[in-house]
């Protein structure tokens, strides 16, 4: 079973956010990918306050295929905390996403800590854009890990283009991290994650469905990791963390 960790929906045709689940569907058949983890563009609560319920549709829409994460502002702490208990207690929802770009929201303050804290407490992980904007590198984001020792930590893009390096790093000193490869552009530090910290922490994602999940899956294909290896982290490694039969 392939599993995409990382996928996009949303419907705000002002700020150009127009993907569908349907969009999501075409995409990932086109790659083989059998099930995706999706989520939205703008962060609750706020300017798209239908979110929560656009992607329990989608789920709903797709069953087996698309799973919902939900995607929170920090700020707005007691209401996030009320969403992401209902979004994963009520409507089933398999993870957080946070994403502090959009929100400027530190990603070791005390307000993300508490929703991280909150997920593991759920039985959920959190998914971080990590990358080279401010605030989303590896070392801004490893003091939350640090905080929530019982809590998974998903870093996207596995730290981008610029802290590949500084991502692998900071997942040998934490053991509750775990690398997603959407967007990385370099197939042989998939290989050198799956030998620093084993393959049962690293995991594919797309960042579809803009991105290609074909491109993003082959390098998964032309990283050279072992058949066993590459089926963890093409689907294995997702279908436990969300609890998803494989």
């Amino acid at each position: 079973m392939i599993i995409d960790m990382h996928m996009h929906i949303d419907d705000i045709p002002a700020l150009g956010w127009q993907m569908s689940a349907a969009q999501c569907i075409e995409r990932m058949d086109e790659a083989g990918v059998d099930a995706a983890a999706v989520m939205t563009i703008a962060d609750l609560p706020g300017i798209n306050p239908e979110a929560l319920d656009l992607i329990n549709a989608a789920c709903a829409d797709f069953p087996g295929r698309l799973y919902g994460f939900v995607r929170l502002h920090p700020w707005y702490r007691a209401e996030a905390l009320q969403l992401l208990r209902r979004a994963v207690g009520e409507l089933g929802f398999r993870g957080l996403k946070l994403h502090p770009v959009s929100s400027l929201a530190h990603p070791s303050g005390d307000d993300t800590v508490a929703l991280i804290q909150a997920a593991g407490e759920l039985g959920v992980p959190t998914l971080f854009h990590c990358g080279d904007e401010p605030m989303t590198t590896p070392l801004s984001i490893a003091p939350a890990a640090a905080a929530c020792p019982d809590s998974v930590v998903i870093l996207g893009h596995m730290g981008g283009y610029f802290h590949v390096d500084e991502a692998i790093e900071v997942a040998e000193q934490h053991p509750n991290i775990v690398l997603e490869t959407s967007a990385t552009p370099y197939p042989e530090k998939i290989r050198e994650a799956v030998e620093r910290i084993g393959a049962e922490r690293v995991v594919f994602g797309s960042d579809g469905p803009v991105s290609s999940p074909v491109l993003e899956r082959q390098k998964v294909m032309i990283a050279g990791l072992s058949p066993a290896d590459t089926a963890l982290v093409l689907g294995g490694n997702a279908a436990r963390l969300m609890g998803v039969a494989a």
